[in-house]
């Protein structure tokens, strides 16, 4: 899928020499992407350094104040994240006493996460977070509405396109 910025190849000419000419990277739509996301990421840095959150345990914490208990592997599938990455994080936001892990009871080979008390707490923090962001966004409230719909079909395609490499 290629969007009206970005070049496709049947649109450039090869140079003299027969070779195809490299794509411009400002018209790359994976490079604006790339972009945005380590923007976003810088953005909320000041945001979550406060409540000693990543970005990544940030998301994670959504996940688990939207469904707690989670197992890992739903909690992965709400954060597009495999177990190998998603360990790790799981393990400092434990070490961190924001989250615990125990075996489920009905089926040991699941683990269960879950928000400590200390978890728990930071939500009453997101207000300010929220109100912080929007204070670093260019886009008005409808663009924002817009975007968001329109990357979250780009997000369900790519993954429907990419599930068999898994």
């Amino acid at each position: 899928m290629t969007t009206e910025t970005e070049i496709r190849p049947s649109d450039v000419p090869a140079d003299s020499a027969g070779a195809f000419p490299v794509p411009r990277l400002d018209q790359q739509l994976c490079f604006a992407l790339y972009s945005a996301s380590g923007l976003m990421t810088k953005l909320y840095r000041p945001l979550l350094d406060p409540l000693g959150l990543t970005y990544p345990q940030y998301l994670a914490m959504l996940a688990l104040w939207q469904r707690s208990p989670s197992t890992v592997g739903e909690l992965g599938e709400a954060l597009g994240l495999d177990s190998a990455t998603l360990t790790p994080l799981i393990k400092r936001m434990e070490a961190g006493g924001l989250v615990t892990r125990r075996r489920d009871s009905a089926d040991e080979r699941r683990v269960l996460v879950e928000p400590t008390a200390k978890g728990e707490a930071l939500r009453a923090k997101m207000k300010d977070v929220q109100e912080g962001l929007s204070c670093g966004m260019p886009l008005e409230r409808a663009e924002l509405k817009a975007l968001h719909g329109t990357l979250t079909r780009l997000v369900a395609g790519l993954r429907e396109s990419t599930a068999d490499q898994d």
